[in-house]
């Protein structure tokens, strides 16, 4: 089983959960840029965070032959805040780095004014930088907030083919189903979606323009609740075809609309991360030349990292984006 999970916030996790993710099949992921928990008071805040979602993470992603891959912008919750609406300013130059794959997560957080205008702006770049948009949809008044969100992104005008509407349930997904978007469902314990729930979900909808995610951050989550869905799926009689069209296939159609998605990053001395099969045309996978590098010994400027690192760790005198890293504790 080879798995793209398209939303999972690998800075709240460990390094630990890379290699258990890399052993369960996990060859890929998008990390989406959110709110950390403890609010943030500048747009610099955000800048250095950015930063890390761009260079240092793609370099522990590739530790494990994992491709790691990121989408940018302002969140809902922290778009309420004044202090930090200097952020939209400083988007664009984040939106053209390598591996930014989106525009996301946007959407509602509390369905304010402020959130309305941010929301809106942030589907403009999208338009204008030619990516697609991840969009969060608010956890308290989930219907009003769902159909409040299609509104503002056929006001866009933005394609909606190019616009994922995630955390959705059994309540939200047959409005987005209509709308042409794509559907992103979040198996995510407590509060979200049960890889048993997903499946009835899949029986009741199909298969095309679905997204499974894990969603796994610093609350109570699991990185490895994607293989589990497809478990789940398997033992609900969905064939092995279908568990790869919606755990790898689906990822890449979509996220593969921003022309930089790199799947090269392998590492075989773990297990299950041999250089996946992009040849299938429906991935939309770019051509060499376009392809942005998540390779940790890239020279681009825009991911800079220099290392002699070998897949038991980080070597002496490794750097990384021209900063000395030292071995754990140091």
């Amino acid at each position: 089983m080879r798995i793209f999970d398209p939303h999972i916030h690998m800075t709240s996790r460990t390094t630990d959960d890379y290699e258990r993710m890399a052993a369960a099949g996990v060859k890929a992921l998008v990390e989406p840029a959110f709110w950390l928990g403890q609010p943030r008071t500048n747009a610099g805040s955000f800048a250095d965070y950015f930063d890390a979602l761009v260079g240092w993470e793609p370099f522990r992603a590739g530790q494990f032959g994992i491709s790691h891959h990121a989408t940018i912008a302002l969140n809902p919750k922290e778009a309420n805040d004044p202090r930090c609406r200097e952020v939209l300013a400083i988007l664009p130059r984040y939106l053209e780095k390598d591996g930014v794959v989106a525009v996301g997560e946007i959407g509602y957080d509390s369905m304010t004014p402020e959130e309305d205008e941010v929301f809106a702006a942030q589907l403009a770049l999208a338009i204008e930088h030619e990516l697609p948009a991840l969009v969060h949809t608010p956890h308290r008044d989930k219907a009003r907030g769902t159909a409040r969100t299609l509104s503002v992104v056929h006001e866009s005008g933005i394609d909606p083919g190019r616009v994922a509407i995630d955390h959705l349930n059994e309540v939200t997904v047959a409005a987005v189903a209509e709308s042409g978007c794509w559907m992103g469902f979040s198996i995510y314990p407590d509060t979200k979606m049960t890889p048993e729930r997903m499946v009835h979900i899949l029986r009741e909808y199909g298969l095309e323009r679905m997204l499974v995610n894990s969603a796994a951050d610093w609350g109570r989550s699991d990185p490895l609740l994607t293989r589990r869905t497809g478990e789940a799926m398997l033992a609900g009689g969905f064939t092995a075809d279908d568990v790869d069209r919606v755990l790898w296939r689906n990822p890449i159609e979509f996220y593969g609309q921003s022309k930089r998605l790199d799947l090269l990053t392998t590492n075989s001395s773990f297990p299950n991360t041999a250089t996946p099969n992009t040849a299938n045309p429906s991935s939309a996978n770019p051509s060499a030349a376009n392809r942005s590098s998540a390779n940790p010994n890239t020279t681009d400027s825009n991911r800079a990292i220099s290392s002699t690192a070998n897949t038991d760790g980080l070597g002496s005198g490794d750097t990384y984006a021209g900063n000395s890293i030292r071995r754990g504790g140091d």
